[in-house]
């Protein structure tokens, strides 16, 4: 019986909610025109129900190829993510591997490079 109360509460709230909104001219004049408007497409489409049809077909279809795509896509990050996961350790070898390479330069004079000395001295005229 609680239960049948309450919701009776709820309708009769809406309503009175409903009722009082409209003591606001601007509201009447939008809600009288959306009435309007709303009942003139109902009409249309008892007089046309294959459009009507038509479009809910259209926008099944689309939703339909948005989910396909999605999918697709999800499919894609997917596979990319495992490729990641299996490429990690490869990575993480080679990162080891040149750090401890450059560990293993010793550097000669500045910053490891060959000194002008060391080498012979080509000079090119002008």
């Amino acid at each position: 019986m609680g239960k049948s109360l309450f919701w009776k509460g709820v309708l009769y709230g809406a309503i009175a909610g409903g009722a009082l909104s409209l003591l606001d001219r601007p509201t009447r004049e939008t809600v009288s025109a959306n009435v309007k408007k709303t009942s003139s497409d109902v009409g249309y489409y008892l007089k046309h129900p294959k459009e009507a049809v038509t479009q809910v077909q259209e926008v099944s279809n689309k939703v339909r190829t948005a989910i396909e795509q999605v999918s697709e896509d999800v499919a894609f990050i997917t596979g990319t993510v495992e490729d990641l996961k299996e490429m990690a350790p490869e990575v993480t070898e080679i990162v080891q591997n040149t750090k401890q390479a450059f560990a293993d330069i010793k550097p000669n004079g500045s910053g490891g490079m060959p000194n002008e000395s060391d080498e012979e001295t080509v000079r090119v005229p002008h």
